[in-house]
């Protein structure tokens, strides 16, 4: 039954539960527990549905019998969740980090935010330079290369300049 289990979970077909010692689906979540092959540990593996690869793989408890793994259960499921989410928020905290960057300038008394944005297309990544007022109006916004760097420097230039775009 597990490998049947397993398959139909991996297909996206997963309609109810499963709760299995070495596999646990609910909720949008599927943990299995593998083999080890680095040595004679089992892993725990934590898959969203829907993702192609598991967001979080660790190690597994052994069983008392100290051969066979401990059997999931409800309490360590929910945990696994709660850790694989967790992992899966820092990735996209991460991720936005990279890609939007902002600094603060003062000029003639007025602040001023500079924010940079890269669209990491595919094909053709490029960024988008903007500044804004102190109340989150834009005063001016321009395409610039992905790998323009924002600093307070390169924002006091950019807005000196009249808003044009940098080379």
């Amino acid at each position: 039954m597990e490998a049947e289990a397993l398959n139909s979970v991996l297909a996206g077909e997963v309609a109810e539960a499963v709760h299995e010692e070495r596999l646990w689906s609910d909720n949008g979540w599927t943990a299995q527990v593998i083999k080890n092959e680095d040595d004679d540990g089992w892993a725990v593996s934590m898959t969203r549905h829907g993702d192609a690869e598991p967001s979080l793989v660790g190690p597994w408890t052994m069983g008392r019998d100290k051969k066979n793994p401990k059997p999931l259960d409800v309490s360590a499921f929910n945990t696994l969740v709660k850790t694989a989410s967790e992992v899966l928020r820092r990735a996209e905290q991460h991720r936005h980090a990279l890609l939007h960057k902002n600094v603060t300038v003062s000029i003639g008394g007025e602040s001023i935010t500079v924010e940079l944005d890269i669209v990491p297309d595919e094909y053709e990544p490029y960024a988008v330079l903007s500044a804004k007022d102190i109340f989150g109006e834009e005063l001016a916004s321009v395409r610039v290369r992905p790998d323009f760097k924002l600093n307070t420097a390169s924002a006091w230039a950019w807005i000196e300049s009249g808003y044009r775009a940098p080379r």
